[in-house]
Protein backbone atom coordinates (compact mmCIF):
# COMPACT_ATOMS: atom_id res chain seq x y z
CA UNK A 1 0.00 0.00 0.00
CA UNK A 2 1.64 3.40 -0.92
CA UNK A 3 -0.83 5.50 -0.13
CA UNK A 4 1.59 6.86 3.19
CA UNK A 5 3.68 8.20 0.55
CA UNK A 6 1.06 9.68 -1.62
CA UNK A 7 -1.03 11.31 0.83
CA UNK A 8 -0.56 14.83 1.71
CA UNK A 9 -2.02 16.18 4.85
CA UNK A 10 -4.90 17.74 3.41
CA UNK A 11 -6.56 18.40 6.60
CA UNK A 12 -7.88 21.83 5.60
CA UNK A 13 -11.23 19.90 4.03
CA UNK A 14 -12.42 17.78 6.90
CA UNK A 15 -11.91 19.92 9.86
CA UNK A 16 -13.17 23.27 8.40
CA UNK A 17 -16.05 21.82 6.90
CA UNK A 18 -16.95 21.30 10.38
CA UNK A 19 -16.99 25.23 10.88
CA UNK A 20 -19.95 25.74 8.90
CA UNK A 21 -17.55 27.85 6.59
CA UNK A 22 -16.03 29.59 9.29
CA UNK A 23 -16.89 32.48 6.97
CA UNK A 24 -16.37 36.60 7.62
CA UNK A 25 -17.57 37.84 11.05
CA UNK A 26 -18.63 41.22 11.99
CA UNK A 27 -15.31 41.76 14.03
CA UNK A 28 -15.05 45.73 14.85
CA UNK A 29 -11.02 45.26 14.50
CA UNK A 30 -11.14 44.29 10.96
CA UNK A 31 -8.40 42.77 8.98
CA UNK A 32 -4.60 42.89 9.26
CA UNK A 33 -2.89 44.23 6.43
CA UNK A 34 -1.22 41.72 3.42
CA UNK A 35 1.57 40.98 4.07
CA UNK A 36 4.54 40.19 1.84
CA UNK A 37 7.33 38.30 1.55
CA UNK A 38 10.37 38.54 -0.51
CA UNK A 39 10.83 40.42 -3.63
CA UNK A 40 12.94 37.90 -5.28
CA UNK A 41 12.43 37.88 -9.53
CA UNK A 42 13.19 35.23 -12.34
CA UNK A 43 12.21 33.03 -15.00
CA UNK A 44 11.93 30.16 -11.90
CA UNK A 45 9.92 32.31 -9.85
CA UNK A 46 6.21 31.57 -9.17
CA UNK A 47 3.68 33.98 -7.41
CA UNK A 48 2.22 32.26 -4.54
CA UNK A 49 -1.13 34.16 -2.22
CA UNK A 50 -2.13 32.79 1.19
CA UNK A 51 -6.01 32.86 0.73
CA UNK A 52 -5.39 36.28 -1.92
CA UNK A 53 -5.73 36.95 -5.39
CA UNK A 54 -4.52 33.59 -6.71
CA UNK A 55 -7.03 32.04 -4.53
CA UNK A 56 -10.95 31.77 -5.70
CA UNK A 57 -13.61 34.18 -3.87
CA UNK A 58 -16.44 32.78 -1.94
CA UNK A 59 -17.32 30.71 0.93
CA UNK A 60 -15.86 27.37 -0.06
CA UNK A 61 -12.56 28.89 -0.81
CA UNK A 62 -12.56 30.83 2.51
CA UNK A 63 -10.91 28.49 4.78
CA UNK A 64 -7.96 29.49 6.54
CA UNK A 65 -4.06 29.18 5.39
CA UNK A 66 -5.04 28.35 1.96
CA UNK A 67 -1.87 29.22 -0.34
CA UNK A 68 -2.99 29.62 -4.04
CA UNK A 69 -0.45 29.46 -7.53
CA UNK A 70 -1.61 29.70 -10.81
CA UNK A 71 -0.28 26.77 -13.57
CA UNK A 72 -0.63 27.03 -17.36
CA UNK A 73 -1.57 24.24 -19.61
CA UNK A 74 -1.06 23.48 -22.82
CA UNK A 75 -2.30 21.08 -25.41
CA UNK A 76 0.94 18.58 -25.64
CA UNK A 77 3.19 20.16 -28.30
CA UNK A 78 1.35 23.05 -29.04
CA UNK A 79 2.33 26.54 -28.17
CA UNK A 80 -0.67 28.68 -28.83
CA UNK A 81 -3.64 26.37 -27.40
CA UNK A 82 -2.56 26.46 -23.36
CA UNK A 83 -5.03 28.11 -20.13
CA UNK A 84 -3.75 29.39 -17.47
CA UNK A 85 -5.49 28.31 -13.97
CA UNK A 86 -5.94 29.94 -10.65
CA UNK A 87 -6.77 28.77 -7.31
CA UNK A 88 -4.47 25.82 -7.82
CA UNK A 89 -3.54 24.62 -4.01
CA UNK A 90 0.59 24.50 -3.32
CA UNK A 91 1.38 21.41 -1.64
CA UNK A 92 4.88 19.87 -0.30
CA UNK A 93 3.23 16.79 1.36
CA UNK A 94 1.79 15.51 -2.47
CA UNK A 95 3.13 15.14 -5.49
CA UNK A 96 1.92 15.80 -8.78
CA UNK A 97 -0.59 17.86 -10.69
CA UNK A 98 -4.38 17.69 -10.26
CA UNK A 99 -6.47 20.29 -12.32
CA UNK A 100 -10.34 19.71 -12.14
CA UNK A 101 -12.00 18.80 -15.79
CA UNK A 102 -14.51 21.04 -14.86
CA UNK A 103 -12.15 23.77 -15.17
CA UNK A 104 -10.56 22.86 -17.99
CA UNK A 105 -11.80 25.18 -21.40
CA UNK A 106 -13.11 23.01 -24.34
CA UNK A 107 -10.20 23.56 -26.40
CA UNK A 108 -8.09 21.55 -24.06
CA UNK A 109 -7.45 18.31 -25.25
CA UNK A 110 -4.80 16.05 -23.48
CA UNK A 111 -3.11 13.21 -24.31
CA UNK A 112 -5.29 10.12 -22.50
CA UNK A 113 -2.24 7.13 -21.64
CA UNK A 114 -2.91 3.42 -22.17
CA UNK A 115 -2.94 1.16 -19.56
CA UNK A 116 -2.84 -2.36 -21.41
CA UNK A 117 -6.20 -2.25 -23.64
CA UNK A 118 -7.88 0.10 -21.50
CA UNK A 119 -7.28 3.93 -20.31
CA UNK A 120 -5.02 4.83 -17.30
CA UNK A 121 -7.11 5.89 -13.91
CA UNK A 122 -6.04 6.68 -10.70
CA UNK A 123 -7.25 7.21 -6.95
CA UNK A 124 -5.24 9.74 -4.79
CA UNK A 125 -6.28 9.59 -1.36
CA UNK A 126 -5.41 12.22 0.96
CA UNK A 127 -4.93 12.21 4.98
CA UNK A 128 -8.29 14.10 5.13
CA UNK A 129 -10.60 10.77 4.11
CA UNK A 130 -10.77 12.41 0.64
CA UNK A 131 -9.96 11.45 -2.45
CA UNK A 132 -9.16 12.60 -6.00
CA UNK A 133 -10.25 10.42 -8.77
CA UNK A 134 -10.07 10.60 -12.53
CA UNK A 135 -7.52 9.74 -15.74
CA UNK A 136 -4.30 10.27 -15.98
CA UNK A 137 -3.21 12.48 -19.31
CA UNK A 138 -0.48 14.30 -21.17
CA UNK A 139 -0.66 17.91 -21.16
CA UNK A 140 2.09 20.77 -21.22
CA UNK A 141 3.25 22.19 -17.88
CA UNK A 142 4.06 25.67 -17.47
CA UNK A 143 5.66 26.74 -13.88
CA UNK A 144 6.56 30.54 -13.91
CA UNK A 145 8.73 30.99 -16.75
CA UNK A 146 10.21 27.60 -16.66
CA UNK A 147 9.68 26.16 -20.25
CA UNK A 148 7.04 24.33 -21.27
CA UNK A 149 7.43 20.26 -20.46
CA UNK A 150 5.29 17.42 -21.15
CA UNK A 151 4.10 16.02 -17.47
CA UNK A 152 1.50 12.90 -16.90
CA UNK A 153 -1.48 14.69 -14.94
CA UNK A 154 -4.24 14.08 -12.89
CA UNK A 155 -7.91 14.98 -14.60
CA UNK A 156 -9.77 14.70 -11.50
CA UNK A 157 -13.11 13.50 -12.64
CA UNK A 158 -15.60 12.01 -10.19
CA UNK A 159 -17.60 10.51 -13.17
CA UNK A 160 -15.17 8.93 -15.04
CA UNK A 161 -16.06 5.74 -15.88
CA UNK A 162 -18.95 5.75 -14.31
CA UNK A 163 -17.57 4.97 -11.08
CA UNK A 164 -20.15 6.49 -9.19
CA UNK A 165 -22.94 4.07 -10.39
CA UNK A 166 -21.24 1.24 -11.78
CA UNK A 167 -20.39 -1.96 -9.64
CA UNK A 168 -16.56 -0.13 -9.88
CA UNK A 169 -18.25 1.96 -7.11
CA UNK A 170 -16.24 1.52 -3.82
CA UNK A 171 -12.48 1.93 -5.86
CA UNK A 172 -12.18 5.71 -4.35
CA UNK A 173 -14.38 6.40 -1.81
CA UNK A 174 -14.20 10.01 -1.05
CA UNK A 175 -13.71 10.95 -4.18
CA UNK A 176 -13.98 14.83 -4.60
CA UNK A 177 -17.48 15.83 -7.24
CA UNK A 178 -15.76 19.46 -7.90
CA UNK A 179 -13.77 22.51 -6.77
CA UNK A 180 -17.22 23.97 -5.21
CA UNK A 181 -16.71 21.34 -2.46
CA UNK A 182 -12.86 20.76 -2.65
CA UNK A 183 -12.55 24.56 -2.32
CA UNK A 184 -9.80 24.59 -5.02
CA UNK A 185 -9.79 24.11 -9.07
CA UNK A 186 -6.47 22.06 -8.59
CA UNK A 187 -3.35 20.59 -6.74
CA UNK A 188 0.55 21.14 -7.71
CA UNK A 189 2.28 18.35 -6.15
CA UNK A 190 6.09 19.18 -5.21
CA UNK A 191 6.73 17.12 -2.14
CA UNK A 192 9.95 15.15 -2.25
CA UNK A 193 9.32 12.23 -4.58
CA UNK A 194 9.31 12.48 -8.44
CA UNK A 195 6.69 9.98 -9.02
CA UNK A 196 3.19 9.96 -6.75
CA UNK A 197 3.37 6.17 -6.44
CA UNK A 198 6.89 5.06 -7.22
CA UNK A 199 8.35 1.38 -7.28
CA UNK A 200 5.39 0.02 -5.80
CA UNK A 201 2.93 0.31 -8.64
CA UNK A 202 5.67 -0.90 -11.11
CA UNK A 203 5.19 -4.23 -9.73
CA UNK A 204 2.12 -4.53 -7.00
CA UNK A 205 -1.32 -5.26 -9.23
CA UNK A 206 -3.44 -4.22 -6.17
CA UNK A 207 -1.88 -1.14 -5.44
CA UNK A 208 -5.11 0.73 -4.49
CA UNK A 209 -4.04 3.49 -6.77
CA UNK A 210 -4.14 2.56 -10.46
CA UNK A 211 -6.53 1.34 -12.46
CA UNK A 212 -6.96 0.30 -16.48
CA UNK A 213 -10.60 1.27 -17.24
CA UNK A 214 -12.26 0.14 -20.09
CA UNK A 215 -15.95 1.60 -20.45
CA UNK A 216 -17.14 1.72 -17.01
CA UNK A 217 -15.01 -1.50 -15.33
CA UNK A 218 -12.05 -0.60 -14.02
CA UNK A 219 -9.06 -3.36 -12.48
CA UNK A 220 -6.04 -2.49 -10.97
CA UNK A 221 -2.68 -2.24 -12.76
CA UNK A 222 0.63 -1.56 -12.40
CA UNK A 223 2.51 1.52 -14.49
CA UNK A 224 6.02 2.21 -15.62
CA UNK A 225 7.24 5.22 -13.43
CA UNK A 226 7.29 7.46 -16.79
CA UNK A 227 3.46 6.94 -16.80
CA UNK A 228 2.87 7.72 -13.32
CA UNK A 229 1.66 11.16 -12.33
CA UNK A 230 4.73 13.44 -11.79
CA UNK A 231 6.45 15.98 -9.63
CA UNK A 232 6.88 18.56 -12.24
CA UNK A 233 9.71 20.55 -10.53
CA UNK A 234 11.31 16.93 -11.46
CA UNK A 235 11.30 17.43 -14.96
CA UNK A 236 12.37 20.95 -15.22
CA UNK A 237 15.56 20.94 -17.32
CA UNK A 238 17.49 22.59 -15.29
CA UNK A 239 15.88 23.81 -11.76
CA UNK A 240 14.73 20.39 -11.06
CA UNK A 241 16.90 19.43 -8.02
CA UNK A 242 13.65 21.20 -5.78
CA UNK A 243 12.41 24.24 -4.62
CA UNK A 244 12.14 27.11 -1.58
CA UNK A 245 8.56 28.12 -0.26
CA UNK A 246 9.58 31.90 0.87
CA UNK A 247 6.56 33.18 3.10
CA UNK A 248 6.11 36.22 5.69
CA UNK A 249 5.72 36.54 9.24
CA UNK A 250 2.55 36.85 10.29
CA UNK A 251 1.61 38.96 13.27
CA UNK A 252 0.07 37.11 16.43
CA UNK A 253 -3.56 38.46 15.01
CA UNK A 254 -3.30 37.00 11.83
CA UNK A 255 -3.84 38.76 8.28
CA UNK A 256 -6.66 39.16 5.70
CA UNK A 257 -4.03 38.02 2.88
CA UNK A 258 -0.51 36.86 2.33
CA UNK A 259 2.28 37.08 -0.73
CA UNK A 260 5.14 35.09 -1.10
CA UNK A 261 6.92 33.20 -3.78
CA UNK A 262 7.51 29.90 -4.78
CA UNK A 263 11.16 29.15 -6.31
CA UNK A 264 12.46 26.73 -8.34
CA UNK A 265 15.70 24.66 -8.31
CA UNK A 266 18.42 25.02 -5.49
CA UNK A 267 21.66 26.43 -6.58
CA UNK A 268 20.88 26.46 -10.21
CA UNK A 269 20.59 30.41 -9.92
CA UNK A 270 21.64 32.99 -8.74
CA UNK A 271 18.62 33.39 -6.77
CA UNK A 272 18.37 30.10 -5.19
CA UNK A 273 21.42 29.72 -3.42
CA UNK A 274 21.13 27.82 -0.24
CA UNK A 275 23.19 29.23 2.59
CA UNK A 276 22.08 29.49 6.92
CA UNK A 277 19.91 26.33 6.56
CA UNK A 278 20.06 22.75 7.93
CA UNK A 279 18.84 20.06 5.57
CA UNK A 280 17.00 17.07 7.13
CA UNK A 281 16.94 13.93 4.69
CA UNK A 282 13.44 12.00 4.95
CA UNK A 283 12.71 8.46 4.92
CA UNK A 284 10.99 6.53 1.79
CA UNK A 285 7.88 7.90 2.60
CA UNK A 286 8.94 11.62 3.05
CA UNK A 287 8.76 12.12 6.90
CA UNK A 288 11.31 13.04 9.62
CA UNK A 289 11.11 12.71 13.20
CA UNK A 290 9.90 15.52 15.79
CA UNK A 291 10.05 14.87 18.89
CA UNK A 292 7.85 16.90 21.85
CA UNK A 293 7.72 16.47 25.55
CA UNK A 294 9.92 13.71 25.19
CA UNK A 295 7.55 11.75 22.66
CA UNK A 296 8.67 11.14 19.23
CA UNK A 297 6.47 11.40 16.15
CA UNK A 298 6.96 10.72 12.34
CA UNK A 299 6.35 13.97 10.82
CA UNK A 300 5.81 16.02 7.18
CA UNK A 301 6.23 19.33 6.80
CA UNK A 302 3.23 19.90 4.75
CA UNK A 303 2.14 23.28 2.65
CA UNK A 304 -1.46 21.75 2.20
CA UNK A 305 -1.89 21.79 5.52
CA UNK A 306 -3.64 24.52 6.75
CA UNK A 307 -2.43 23.85 10.97
CA UNK A 308 0.03 22.62 13.05
CA UNK A 309 -1.55 18.73 13.72
CA UNK A 310 -0.34 16.33 16.53
CA UNK A 311 -1.66 14.91 19.59
CA UNK A 312 -0.65 17.06 22.44
CA UNK A 313 1.99 14.58 24.90
CA UNK A 314 0.23 14.02 28.47
CA UNK A 315 2.33 16.28 29.73
CA UNK A 316 1.44 19.28 28.10
CA UNK A 317 -2.35 19.12 27.23
CA UNK A 318 -3.78 21.65 25.07
CA UNK A 319 -8.14 21.88 25.11
CA UNK A 320 -10.23 21.44 22.19
CA UNK A 321 -12.27 23.61 20.70
CA UNK A 322 -16.01 22.73 21.26
CA UNK A 323 -18.55 21.42 18.33
CA UNK A 324 -18.11 21.58 15.72
CA UNK A 325 -14.62 22.70 15.98
CA UNK A 326 -13.88 19.83 17.85
CA UNK A 327 -10.91 18.71 15.65
CA UNK A 328 -9.15 22.13 16.39
CA UNK A 329 -7.16 23.65 19.15
CA UNK A 330 -8.89 26.09 21.24
CA UNK A 331 -6.74 27.07 24.64
CA UNK A 332 -7.75 29.79 26.77
CA UNK A 333 -4.53 31.71 26.30
CA UNK A 334 -2.12 31.21 23.75
CA UNK A 335 0.29 28.00 24.62
CA UNK A 336 4.35 28.04 23.77
CA UNK A 337 5.94 24.87 23.16
CA UNK A 338 9.26 23.85 21.74
CA UNK A 339 9.77 20.73 19.63
CA UNK A 340 13.17 19.24 18.22
CA UNK A 341 13.20 18.09 14.47
CA UNK A 342 15.38 15.62 13.60
CA UNK A 343 16.23 13.83 10.07
CA UNK A 344 14.90 10.24 9.81
CA UNK A 345 18.07 8.57 10.25
CA UNK A 346 17.98 10.87 14.15
CA UNK A 347 21.01 13.33 12.77
CA UNK A 348 20.83 16.58 12.17
CA UNK A 349 18.34 17.76 14.82
CA UNK A 350 17.40 20.97 15.89
CA UNK A 351 14.89 22.69 17.96
CA UNK A 352 11.87 24.66 16.39
CA UNK A 353 9.28 27.05 18.84
CA UNK A 354 5.90 27.51 17.86
CA UNK A 355 2.28 28.59 19.42
CA UNK A 356 -1.22 27.01 19.34
CA UNK A 357 -3.33 30.13 19.81
CA UNK A 358 -7.23 29.57 20.09
CA UNK A 359 -8.81 29.00 17.17
CA UNK A 360 -12.56 29.91 17.34
CA UNK A 361 -10.80 33.68 18.64
CA UNK A 362 -9.18 33.93 15.58
CA UNK A 363 -11.11 32.40 12.63
CA UNK A 364 -13.81 34.60 14.66
CA UNK A 365 -12.48 38.04 12.88
CA UNK A 366 -12.50 38.60 8.98
CA UNK A 367 -8.17 37.50 8.94
CA UNK A 368 -7.71 34.18 6.95
CA UNK A 369 -4.27 33.89 7.58
CA UNK A 370 -2.94 32.37 10.99
CA UNK A 371 0.54 31.45 12.04
CA UNK A 372 -0.80 29.90 15.39
CA UNK A 373 -4.03 27.34 14.61
CA UNK A 374 -3.65 24.05 14.65
CA UNK A 375 -5.61 20.54 15.59
CA UNK A 376 -5.86 17.31 16.93
CA UNK A 377 -4.54 14.47 14.66
CA UNK A 378 -3.03 10.87 16.34
CA UNK A 379 -0.17 9.34 14.89
CA UNK A 380 1.99 11.99 12.96
CA UNK A 381 3.14 15.59 13.76
CA UNK A 382 1.93 17.42 10.80
CA UNK A 383 4.36 20.73 10.71
CA UNK A 384 1.44 22.66 8.19
CA UNK A 385 1.77 25.91 6.65
CA UNK A 386 1.81 27.95 10.19
CA UNK A 387 5.04 26.61 10.28
CA UNK A 388 6.31 27.96 6.81
CA UNK A 389 5.63 31.85 7.68
CA UNK A 390 9.00 33.47 8.32
CA UNK A 391 10.68 30.80 7.11
CA UNK A 392 12.67 29.75 3.95
CA UNK A 393 11.52 25.60 3.90
CA UNK A 394 13.28 24.01 1.06
CA UNK A 395 11.89 20.78 -0.20
CA UNK A 396 15.19 18.50 -2.38
CA UNK A 397 13.79 16.04 -4.92
CA UNK A 398 14.71 12.49 -4.42
CA UNK A 399 17.90 11.48 -6.47
CA UNK A 400 18.92 15.21 -6.78
CA UNK A 401 21.93 16.81 -5.82
CA UNK A 402 22.44 20.59 -4.57
CA UNK A 403 25.01 22.03 -2.08
CA UNK A 404 22.55 20.57 0.47
CA UNK A 405 22.61 16.89 0.08
CA UNK A 406 20.85 13.94 -2.18
CA UNK A 407 17.31 13.94 -2.27
CA UNK A 408 14.95 13.09 -0.32
CA UNK A 409 14.92 16.34 2.26
CA UNK A 410 13.65 19.01 3.89
CA UNK A 411 15.91 22.08 4.97
CA UNK A 412 15.16 25.42 6.71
Amino acid sequence: MISSKLSGFLLVVVLVTGCGGGGGSSSSTGPSPVVSGGSITGNNVLSITVNGALCSPGTSASYPDKPCVSVTLCNPGSASTCQTIGDILLDTGSFGLRIFKSVLSPAMSFTQIAAGSGSLAECAQFGGGFAEWGPVQLAGVSLASEPTITVPIQVIDSTFANINTSSTSTICPGAEPGPATAGFNGILGIGVFSQDCGSTCTTKVGNGVYYSCTGSTCIGTTVTLSDQVQNPVALLPVDNNGLIVILPVIPSSGASAANGVLVFGIGTQTNNAASGVTAYATNQVGEIRTTVSGITYSSIIDSGSNGLFFTPPPASPIPNCASPNAGWFCPPSTVSLSATNAAASGLPSGSVAFQIGNFNGLINTSNRVFSTIGGNVPGIFDWGLPFYFGRNVYVGIEGKVSSLGSGPYVAY
